[in-house]
Formats: structure tokens, sequence, C-alpha cells
């Protein structure tokens, strides 16, 4: 946590009143939405690249990312004054491809997942001999994103539950070893989408390869396979998985929209979904939700309440 302490934000842990009343608990948001670059993803970069060595860091930087890491990735390095590759998926949204170019990153649009665009990257990497900076598959950056729970626990010392959304699995791998260390009591939850399930069904037991189609407006959690780090801390530390469907994460962003008057992106959104529209048993209960990031494309937001409003509202959500 030193190394990245004055780097990153301490991102605000805040409550809503409306959202207490509506599911019976005492929820506190975590908005990594307002960290620099508009995600968590920045302290696993930042952690990751600011512990490099000098010859690791002269051979430059290539990545893999939905668009989050990117950022981070871009912006670490930059501050390094490393060059830096990035690899992202042809469907990433627009505002976020626009903002890793902004902070020095090369970018290369490969593939229509986060896993066609990692393969691209390794096969650069493999010609190029840069250093490679895993979006989630690695101790350094998974540390990072362990101190999302560190400032948590910090800013809120009796929190029983803490929902935090997964795709390969970084946040919520560093986060369960963060708070089993210093509070094995509080239980830790996993969201991923529906449509990218990969996390959830190994970790209930079945076939975790999402074969070639995955989908879900969450582009940030799009992940077709569990990391091979992160899943062994997650299978030991995490309590329990769920999934959200589209029209429920659409139904978080609505949410944030018009209740918090926060746009969030839909990975950002999975946790508070999971807690809406009553994946979790939450009432009397003080829980911690993860609002990962705020990357989200503005022009869509028609498209997310269209599927807002086919979310059957159950009787404590307004």
């Amino acid at each position: 946590m030193e190394r990245i302490i004055h780097m990153v934000h301490r991102t605000p842990l805040k409550q809503s009143k409306t959202l207490n009343a509506f599911t019976g608990a005492e929820i506190s948001l975590k908005m990594e939405n307002l960290q620099r670059t508009g995600s968590f993803k920045l302290r696993g970069a930042m952690n990751k690249v600011m512990s490099l060595k000098e010859e690791e860091a002269e051979r430059g930087i290539i990545a893999a990312s939905a668009g989050n890491h990117a950022q981070g990735v871009a912006l670490a390095a930059s501050l390094r004054n490393i060059p830096s590759k990035i690899f992202m998926p042809k469907r990433t949204p627009s505002t976020k491809v626009a903002a890793t170019r902004h902070y020095g990153a090369e970018i290369i649009l490969e593939g229509e997942t986060y896993q066609e665009a990692y393969l691209a990257a390794e096969e650069e990497r493999l010609i190029a001999g840069s250093t490679y900076v895993h979006a989630f598959d690695d101790p350094k950056v998974m540390a990072g994103q362990g101190t999302v729970a560190l400032e948590m626990l910090q800013q809120c010392s009796n929190l029983e539950v803490l929902v935090v959304p997964v795709g390969g699995g970084g946040l919520l791998a560093g986060m369960a070893l963060a708070v089993k260390s210093f509070n094995p009591h509080v239980k830790i939850i996993g969201v991923q989408a529906l449509g990218a399930p990969a996390t959830y069904n190994r970790f209930r037991g079945k076939a975790s390869n999402c074969g070639d189609h995955v989908h879900s407006i969450a582009d940030g959690i799009l992940v077709k396979e569990p990391g091979k780090l992160t899943f062994p801390i997650i299978e030991k530390y995490v309590d329990d998985m769920v999934t959200v469907t589209d029209e429920e994460i659409s139904y978080g962003i609505m949410f944030m929209l018009q209740r918090e008057k926060t746009l969030v992106e839909g990975a950002g959104a999975a946790s508070l979904a999971a807690v809406l529209c009553g994946k979790l048993k939450v009432q009397g209960k003080k829980v911690g939700c993860v609002i990962s990031g705020g990357n989200a494309d503005p022009s869509k937001i028609s498209i997310y309440k269209d599927l807002s409003s086919m979310v059957k509202r159950l009787h404590y959500i307004g």
C-alpha cells in the first residue's frame, strides 16, 4: 500500500438513505469510479509498474485490457517514462480507447474479447521481449487491488459483507486476501455477469470455459476464463458468488444515475445490481459494495434505461 498511496486517490465510502431504505440494510458504496482514470484498475497497474526493475522497464511495457487496466497501465508507464503498447478488443468503448491513448500508450485493437486481445499481446511480447503487465493474474496487481478492501475497512470498521465485481478475479482475489488477513469473519461475495460466467461456473463446480461466446454490457468483466493465479485464492477465501443479468446491471446503472447523480459503467454497477435485485440476503447487515468504475459510454444511456425497465421490481425497489 505504501508504494502507491501517494499515486492513487483514497476514494469515498458513502451511504445513500434511499438505498438503505430499499434494501433494509446499511449499504456503503466504495466509489472507485472517482479513482484516477475512473477505475480501481489503476491501483494494481500502478503497484506493478512502480515495482519493475530498471532492466524490465527498459524493455517497454505490453498489456491487454478491456479498457480500464489499459488506462492504469498507460498512466503508470508515463509516470516512469516507459513506452507502453496495449492490445484492446475491437468492441472496447471509444471513450476508453481515447483515454488510454491520451495517457501516451500505443493502442492495438485486436479481437472481439479480452481473451483474443490477450493472445495477440502475448504473441507480440514474445517477438519484442517487452515486459508484460497482466490485467489480473499477477501478485503485485492483486496486491494493488487489495488496497480497496483495506481502505473500506479503515473507513467503516464494522462492515460485515463486501460485494465485489469479478471478471478475471484480480480485484476479488486481492480484496479477499486483504480482508481475510485482518478479519476472517467478513464475508466476501463475488458478482459476475451472467453472459460471461467463467469464474462463477468454476466456483460452483461447473465447466468454467465459456466457449467462443461471451456477451454483456459490463465490458470491464467480460472475460472467457478465470485467472490461473486468482482462482485458487477465490476458491479458498471467497464465501459465495452470484451472477447478474444485463437487465439487472442496467437497473444498477440507472439507480446510480437517477438517485446518486453518478454515471457508472456496467462492471461498476454489478455489485449494486446484486444487492438491489435480491441476489443476496442483506437485510439488517452492514454491506460494502465496490462501484469499480465509471468509464461508461453516455450514448448508451437509452439502452440501459430500456434494459432496466425489464427488471421485475422487488417489493423493496422503488
